[in-house]
C-alpha cells in the first residue's frame, strides 16, 4: 500500500490496514502493538470489532455462544463456490459428530505411535537437505517443510505417493482463498474455484475406491462412517478430508519455516537447542506463541454478550488475532524475546492461542506437535548452521495461514 493511500490515516486506522495489507506480512507485530495498545476492540473491515489482547481473545474462544459457522459467509460472502461443509465451520450436534468420527486419528497417543515413521521422514529428508546444502544453497520449505507434513497426512489418509504434488497445489490454492474475497485478484478467485472442483472430484474417487477395496487407512474408515447413512454425508465427508489435508499441512510448513527462521535470528537459543535437544517439545510450543503459522479467526455472537464491557449484539462479529494476543505484554512476560524454555517443564504460563480454544480447538494439534518436535530435534544434532540469503525472506500474499514464499539457506552439517 503506498504512502499516498495512507495519508490522513490515525495511527490505529494505519495498524489495521498494516496488519492486512500483503507488504506488511514480513512483521505484523509492530502494528499489532498498537492495536493493543488502542484498546480490547478496534473498528476492522466488514463491519468487525478486532481483538487484539489475549485477555479478550481468550475469553471469546472458549465462550460457546461465540459461533464460528459464519466465518465462510462472512469471509467469502459472494464466492462462486462453496467450500464442501466441515466440522470447521459447524456447532454442535452436527460439530460433535463429525469431530468424533475424526478425533480417533488424532489422539495423543495414536499419534505417538506415528513417531517413529515420523523420525524416518525427517531424517531421509535431512540427509538429501544436507548433501545438497552444503555446497549452494536450498530452499528449506521444499527440503523440509513441504515435504514432511504433506508426506504424514497423505500417507495418515491413504493418499498415494505419486498424487502428493497433486494435492499440494490443490491446497495452497484452496489455502490462499480462505483469506477475505475482498483480498483476492480475480486470478486467486479463479484458482480457489478450480482447486476445490479438483480437490472434490480427487477424493470422490479416491473415497469410491476404498468403498471397493477398504485398507487401513482414514479415508477407509470415514467411507465406512458414510456408509452407515446419518453418521456422515457424502457432502460432510469430503468438507472433513479437505479441511484434514489443507490444515494437516499448510499450516505446519508454515510452523517449520517460522521456526528455522526464528532460531537463525536469535542465535542463542539455537545454541541452546543444540546444546540440549531435549528443549525441541517445549521449544515447538515458543515458536507456535512466537510466530504463529494462523494469525487470525473469526467468531459470531449467537446471543447478546457483553466483553470487557463492551455490548455484543446476536450477530456481530469479530476477528481473533491470534499473532496479537500471542505477543500481549499482559499475558506474557518479555513477549517479544524468544526463549525456548518458556514452555518447560514446571512452568507456569499462559497457553497460547495458536492451536485455538474450546470446541474449535485445533484436531492436529499433536500431529503438528510431534512434526515441529522431531524437525527440531534433527536439526539440533545435526546443523550446525543456517546462513540466509535474504532478511527478510519474501513471504506469501496469505492473511489468515501466514508463511514465506521460500526459505533459501546455505547448511553447514555438524562434525560427525
Amino acid at each position: 500500500m503506498s504512502e499516498h493511500q495512507t495519508e490522513g490515516l490515525t495511527p490505529v486506522q494505519l495498524a489495521v490496514v498494516e496488519s492486512v495489507a500483503p507488504n506488511w506480512r514480513h512483521d505484523p507485530y509492530r502494528s499489532y502493538d498498537v492495536l493493543r495498545a488502542a484498546g480490547p476492540f478496534i473498528p476492522g473491515p466488514m463491519d468487525t470489532q478486532l481483538v487484539p489482547r489475549y485477555r479478550e481473545a481468550d475469553l471469546i474462544m472458549q465462550n460457546p455462544d461465540w459461533s464460528h459457522a459464519e466465518e465462510s459467509e462472512l469471509l467469502h460472502p459472494d464466492s462462486d463456490v462453496e467450500l464442501p461443509g466441515s466440522f470447521l465451520w459447524m456447532e454442535p450436534p452436527d460439530h460433535t459428530r463429525l469431530r468424533g468420527l475424526v478425533s480417533k486419528a488424532f489422539t495423543m497417543r495414536t499419534v505417538e505411535g506415528l513417531r517413529a515413521r515420523t523420525e524416518q521422514v525427517v531424517a531421509d529428508l535431512m540427509d538429501k537437505m544436507l548433501a545438497e546444502g552444503s555446497d549452494t544453497e536450498v530452499d528449506l520449505l521444499e527440503s523440509l517443510a513441504y515435504p514432511l507434513p504433506l508426506t504424514m497426512v497423505c500417507e495418515l489418509l491413504g493418499v498415494p505417493a505419486e498424487a502428493h504434488d497433486e494435492i499440494r497445489h490443490m491446497s495452497a490454492a484452496i489455502a490462499r482463498g480462505l483469506d477475505p474475497d475482498a483480498l483476492l485478484s480475480p486470478d486467486e478467485l479463479a484458482a480457489r474455484t478450480k482447486a476445490v472442483h479438483a480437490f472434490t472430484d480427487f477424493f470422490s474417487d479416491l473415497v469410491a475406491q476404498r468403498r471397493k477395496d477398504p485398507r487401513d487407512d482414514l479415508i477407509t474408515r470415514l467411507a465406512q462412517a458414510e456408509a452407515e447413512g446419518a453418521r456422515m454425508t457424502p457432502t460432510e465427508l469430503l468438507g472433513t478430508l479437505l479441511i484434514l489435508v489443507v490444515a494437516g499441512h499448510e499450516t505446519t510448513v508454515n510452523l517449520i519455516g517460522n521456526g528455522v527462521l526464528a532460531l537463525i535470528r536469535n542465535p542463542d537459543q539455537f545454541a541452546a537447542l543444540k546444546a540440549d535437544p531435549d528443549l525441541a517439545a517445549p521449544a515447538a510450543d515458543e515458536i507456535l506463541r512466537y510466530d504463529a503459522p494462523v494469525h487470525l479467526t473469526t467468531r459470531t455472537a449467537r446471543k447478546e454478550i457483553t466483553v470487557s464491557g463492551r455490548v455484543f449484539a446476536p450477530g456481530e462479529s469479530v476477528i481473533v488475532l491470534f499473532g496479537s494476543a500471542n505477543r500481549d505484554p499482559e499475558a506474557f512476560a518479555d513477549p517479544d524475546r524468544l526463549d525456548l524454555t518458556r514452555y518447560g517443564a514446571g512452568k507456569r504460563v499462559n497457553r497460547h492461542l495458536s492451536f485455538g480454544l474450546g470446541l474449535h480447538y485445533c484436531i492436529g494439534a499433536p500431529l503438528a506437535r510431534l512434526e515441529m518436535e522431531l524437525s527440531l530435534r534433527a536439526i539440533a544434532s545435526r546443523v550446525k548452521e543456517f546462513t540466509l540469503r535474504a532478511d527478510p525472506p519474501p513471504y506469501r500474499p496469505n492473511l489468515v495461514v501466514r508463511g514465506m514464499s521460500e526459505l533459501f539457506v546455505r547448511v553447514e552439517a555438524q562434525e560427525s
